[in-house]
């Protein structure tokens, strides 16, 4: 037999109905069916999963299924599927999860054109949050260009010569960490990555009965740190002392590390708390180089030194205050220009009392907070080197029924902001979403996207909703809809009921936008000036012939009508427009100044003439 694309790796453990459910997902991809195969390993199931893969297998001639006695865990049947598979590329995907049905087609694309050795596919679902590990394809990169470290599930497609060469294989038998040791290995191995950014490859899809969560397995701390050390070491093994290895060791110590001695955990059974503590401790002392500590961001490099005198009380006093800090993101009325919708945006973080997080002067120095301190022993003042060094933030767009994020680019600026006492981190940007590029350089998907603001300081992270100050007093945006592509494509900006900024594309839940505004074909109409200038939308006007519009070119506000005739529909005003020569946005509002506003085109004013409307974008 020919050689095959890719091999779809499945490991199945009493996987019962899920197994048919997932199916079609997997033998259905937009590649072909000659082009890959699906290989099941039944790891010993008890319940009736050997049976249904059978039926699969008897209906797809590019299924295949293998069974052995039970392992205990998905490391010995992933390895069973590599040894088995005759594609080039190997995909893994677990039983309880789905893959996008073009999955296939444009993570091979992306890799075998670039000669990648791994492949990401964008991740969504239940159990996944947005990333920006994705936020946009990315032909070429590695660990030492990009935060590769951040995705460290298996559920990627590699090179199985790859894999093979290097001798990677997963753990076999019981294994906690087995994929980020796996990952460590798989990423220190290679400088060619591909990401695929631009589409849901991979559905993480939480289980009804939580049967897929491996958090609701028994934590056994053992067993746990035993492995965490072997990624230590795996990250060590791969790298060179220096810069790249000490980043990549931060992510487990920020993570993993961290996690453990911080808000909640240090909140649970005393005795279990202190035994994972002592765990940690151990593995930084005798893993850990200074250097991975210092380059924390300040709260964890507090922590950090905390943790390694072993001040429990003093890491339970840091979290009760820490725990209390939000960041409170601010936004302006967001308005439209040229089909991008506008708003400038700020984000600080604020203490459980509603007061700033400060940063106090002392001299030349800038020290933290001194309410984070309060009842910390042993530290009278902790110095923050850098209060802008790991300040960041990020727009999320979050699409709600297909639980999808997407990050939009929007250039932030972290700035020292003097208030009473002290300074404070301010981080402001201006939001930019194009709805036709805001879905990973291509166009937002039918649906509501709700707007979240990510952002870290000094070592803290949140992610609140956008909530704009117009919210208090209206659940419309002012900008109105507006028209951002073909038949039917309009976005509308609107506050939810609990104040986010929400946008609705293709007006799903606004049927007024959606009944009122529908594409021509044409993309552009010259000015007829006898008659007025020809809309490039469908006006429905509900059985009259011409409707009042209070209308807006630009700044400049006039009254007009809308008249439908036999080709569509066209905008008549009066007069000249007093515009510089260029492109304005076109904005009507029908009613007596109540109504919703729609922007419906762009106007091109010449001399203060309008030559022609155009479709927004």
């Amino acid at each position: 037999m020919a050689k095959l694309k890719v091999s779809v790796v499945v490991p199945v453990y009493n996987a019962g109905q899920h197994i048919d459910a997932n199916a079609p997902f997997l033998v259905g991809q937009s590649i072909g069916s000659d082009s890959y195969e699906v290989i099941y390993v039944d790891d010993g199931s008890t319940d009736d999963s050997l049976a249904r893969l059978r039926r699969i297998e008897a209906a797809h001639d590019h299924v295949r299924v293998f069974t052995q006695e039970n392992s205990g865990w998905p490391g010995k049947p992933r390895n069973v599927g590599v040894q088995n598979a005759r594609g080039e590329y190997v995909q893994y995907v677990d039983q309880d999860d789905r893959l996008g049905l073009e999955a296939l087609e444009r993570m091979y694309g992306l890799g075998s054109a670039n000669s990648a050795d791994i492949v990401l596919g964008k991740v969504a679902g239940t159990m996944a949050g947005p990333s920006n590990v994705f936020n946009r394809n990315i032909p070429v990169c590695s660990i030492e260009d990009h935060n590769l470290i951040e995705s460290l599930t298996p559920h990627k497609m590699f090179r199985r010569a790859f894999l093979l060469d290097n001798d990677i294989r997963f753990p076999e038998g019981y294994c906690r960490l087995e994929d980020q040791l796996y990952m460590a290995q798989a990423y220190t191995a290679t400088r060619r990555v591909s990401v695929v950014g631009d589409y849901s490859c991979y559905y993480w899809i939480r289980r009804g009965d939580g049967g897929n969560n491996s958090t609701s397995n028994l934590f056994d701390i053992d067993v746990y740190f035993h492995w965490l050390r072997e990624v230590v070491r795996a990250v060590k093994a791969g790298t060179e002392p220096g810069a790249l290895r000490d980043s990549l060791l931060r992510r487990s110590y920020r993570v993993e590390i961290i996690h453990q001695v911080c808000e909640p955990a240090v909140f649970g059974d005393p005795a279990r708390v202190r035994a994972r503590m002592e765990k940690v401790r151990s593995i930084v002392l005798e893993e850990f180089p200074e250097s991975v500590r210092d380059g924390l961001p300040e709260v964890a490099r507090l922590r950090a030194t905390l943790l390694e005198r072993g001040d429990l009380d003093s890491l339970k006093a840091l979290a009760l205050q820490t725990r209390q800090v939000r960041a409170v993101p601010e936004v302006s009325t967001p308005i439209w220009r040229d089909g991008t919708l506008c708003a400038d945006v700020r984000v600080s973080l604020v203490k459980g009392d509603g007061t700033p997080l400060l940063l106090v002067r002392d001299g030349d120095r800038l020290l933290l907070d001194p309410a984070l301190l309060r009842d910390v022993t042993g530290v009278d003042e902790w110095e923050v080197r850098d209060p802008l060094a790991h300040a960041h933030a990020e727009v999320v767009l979050k699409d709600r029924r297909r639980n999808v994020g997407w990050f939009p680019p929007t250039e932030f600026r972290p700035e020292l902001e003097e208030v009473e006492g002290g300074v404070r981190v301010v981080i402001k940007a201006t939001m930019a979403i194009d709805p036709l590029t805001a879905a990973g350089g291509g166009p937002l998907r039918r649906g509501v996207h709700d707007v979240w603001l990510g952002a870290s300081m000094l070592g803290l992270g949140r992610r609140p909703r956008l909530i704009g100050l117009e919210a208090l007093t209206s659940r419309k945006v002012k900008a109105g809809t507006c028209l951002v592509g073909g038949p039917g494509k309009v976005a509308h900006p609107y506050w939810t009921a609990s104040g986010q900024l929400a946008l609705d594309i293709g007006a799903t839940r606004h049927p007024l936008a959606r009944r009122l505004i529908r594409w021509t074909s044409s993309e552009s109409v010259w000015w007829r000036p006898r008659k007025g200038v020809a809309l490039p939308v469908r006006m429905v006007m509900g059985g009259r012939r011409r409707r009042k519009a209070t209308v807006w070119i630009g700044g400049a506000q006039t009254s007009g009508t809308i008249v439908g005739t036999g080709d569509g529909t066209e905008l008549r005003f009066g007069g000249r427009v007093k515009l510089p020569t260029g492109r304005h946005p076109v904005t009507i509002q029908f009613g007596s100044g109540r109504g919703p506003k729609y922007q419906v085109a762009m106007a091109t004013v010449c001399a203060g003439r309008v030559l022609r409307l155009s479709k927004m974008g």
